[in-house]
Formats: C-alpha cells, sequence, structure tokens
C-alpha cells in the first residue's frame, strides 16, 4: 500500500514539474485577467467615457471660472493678492466637486474617501499646529487687509515694504535690498505700525545760541523743500527741538518714500551743511568752561 501512495504521489509531481502544465497554467491564467479585462470595460465602458467627459468639461469650465472671477476682482479694484486668492479658491472648489461627480459616475462611493480625508486632515492638523496657525493668520490678512502689497510695516521690530503677501508668510524688503520673510502668525494679533508708502526721517542739528533759531528753522524747512525726499503724505516738521549746553537744537521731521530711507538722510544732511555754511550759521562743538579756584595755604 506503501508503494501504490508513493507512486501516485510521483505522479503528481511529475505531472506538476511537466513543461507543458505550467505553460498551460501560464496561458490559463493570462487568459483569465485578458477575461477580467474585457468584462470591466465592457460593462464600464459608457460610465469610464462619461467620467472623463465630465471630468474634462469641468476642468475646463474651472479654468474659465477662475479667470472670470479674477477679472471680476480687478474691475472692482480689489487688491491682487485677494483677488489672486479668490480666483484660485474657485477653481480648486470647484475642480473638487467635478472629482466628485466624475467618480459618481463610475459607481464609486465616495463617503469612505471624505471621511479617509477628514481623518487624515485631523492628524495633520495635530501634527502641523504652527503650520496651521500661518495659513489661518495668512487668510485672516487677505480678508482684512491690514496692509498691501507696496506698504511699509513694522512688527516685531523689523520694518520693510509688502512685496507679497501669502497664506504662509508675508515677504517683505527692507531699504538694504534684503528680502525678510515674515510668518503669518507673528503679524496677526500683534501691534501693527502701517506707514505707507513712506517712512518717518528724523533729523536733528545744533546751532549757536547766537543765532535766531525761528530764522535757521525756517531756512532749513526751505532746503529740505527743495530736495523732493517728501513723500506722497507731504509732512515736513521743522523746529526747535532742545535748548542743550552748547547749541540749540533744531529738529525735523518728514516722511520719506522708505526704499530711498537712508539715501534721503544722507542728501538732506550734505544740504543742511551747505545751506548752513553759505548763511554763516555757526555749528557748534560741545564745550566746557571750567574755572579753578587757587585756595589760600594756611
Amino acid at each position: 500500500m506503501f508503494n501504490s501512495q508513493l507512486a501516485e504521489t510521483t505522479e503528481k509531481v511529475t505531472a506538476t514539474l511537466d513543461p507543458t502544465n505550467l505553460l498551460k497554467d501560464e496561458i490559463n491564467q493570462v487568459a483569465n485577467i485578458y477575461n477580467i479585462i474585457i468584462e470591466f470595460f465592457t460593462n464600464y465602458s459608457f460610465q469610464l467615457i462619461g467620467a472623463l467627459i465630465v471630468f474634462i468639461i469641468g476642468y475646463i469650465l474651472a479654468g474659465k471660472i477662475s479667470k472670470w472671477v479674477l477679472k471680476l476682482c480687478l474691475k472692482n479694484k480689489l487688491d491682487i493678492t485677494l483677488s489672486q486668492f479668490l480666483s484660485n479658491t474657485s477653481k480648486m472648489v470647484i475642480v473638487v466637486m467635478i472629482t466628485i461627480v466624475a467618480l459618481s459616475k463610475l459607481g464609486i462611493s465616495v463617503t469612505p474617501f471624505i471621511a479617509a480625508i477628514g481623518a487624515i486632515s485631523l492628524g495633520a492638523g495635530l501634527a502641523l499646529q504652527g503650520l496651521l496657525a500661518n495659513y489661518a493668520a495668512g487668510f485672516n490678512i487677505i480678508i482684512i487687509r491690514p496692509f498691501v502689497v507696496g506698504d511699509t510695516i513694522t512688527v516685531h521690530g523689523v520694518t520693510g515694504v509688502v512685496e507679497e503677501v501669502l497664506l504662509a508668510y508675508t515677504v517683505l524688503k527692507n531699504e538694504d535690498d534684503v528680502t525678510i520673510t515674515v510668518p503669518n502668525k507673528h503679524i496677526v494679533g500683534e501691534i501693527l505700525h502701517n506707514s505707507k508708502n513712506d517712512s518717518l526721517l528724523e533729523l536733528k542739528v545744533g546751532i549757536s545760541y547766537d543765532h535766531n533759531p525761528l530764522e535757521v528753522a525756517e531756512l532749513l524747512k526751505k532746503t529740505i523743500m527743495s530736495l523732493d525726499i517728501i513723500g506722497d503724505s507731504n509732512k515736513l516738521q521743522v523746529g526747535i527741538d532742545e535748548f542743550s549746553d552748547s547749541a540749540i537744537t533744531l529738529g525735523i521731521r518728514l516722511w520719506t518714500p522708505t526704499i530711498n530711507l537712508y539715501d534721503s538722510k544722507y542728501k538732506a544732511y550734505a544740504s543742511i551743511y551747505s545751506a548752513l555754511d553759505d548763511a554763516n550759521i555757526n555749528i557748534p562743538f560741545p564745550q566746557r568752561d571750567v574755572h579753578i579756584h587757587q585756595v589760600e595755604s594756611k
């Protein structure tokens, strides 16, 4: 009996290892895969074509609506950053809706996808709280618009002209042509100084007590006005700032374009020096009077 079982097992192994049988198995597997593909396209070909057509038409429509929203915003003179944000958001929303409709045409339920997206969003939200805070702050900046591109802002001790406002961060550029990236969460909720296109430039110069400070102040005012360095606000203040020990200090306050802040400062001081020199007005240096008292020895 043992010999008969051994012979039967040997025949099965031999049949399995036979190249002809192996080739037949492979052919059968390929035929099964081919039949499955043919059956799938036979049953779902119209659904695939319909879903593809719906997605293509929807994508083209989303692009046209996005361009229309951008033109409408620019026509109503909205900020370019806000206009681009609304345009991109409208396109993204329409593409998502069209994708859901296309999947439903294939008979695919979108409920599991929505649940999975919700779970992923929850986990990503917990892991990326700082990044999401920047995006939320950026959305707040775009909607409320406490500043726009071209404004000069000061926040957290950093001053610069706004070059670009993105959802995650805001790009500034200072008078040294240095690009500064500020995360939006450090802007929203903080004390923000917005001086539009200009920055405050404060200058001081001392004159001798021998001169009339009011006349000199008028001279300095005319000198600054002739330089064409005052910004759009057209604000200029010149007056007595302090009566110091050796001189009368005159103060000058003006608003000048931020991108030319230091250039305006150097031009102003050079013109002030020339104007005072031409008018023979002395700029005194610090002085101290020392009195020596001789004490008689007893």
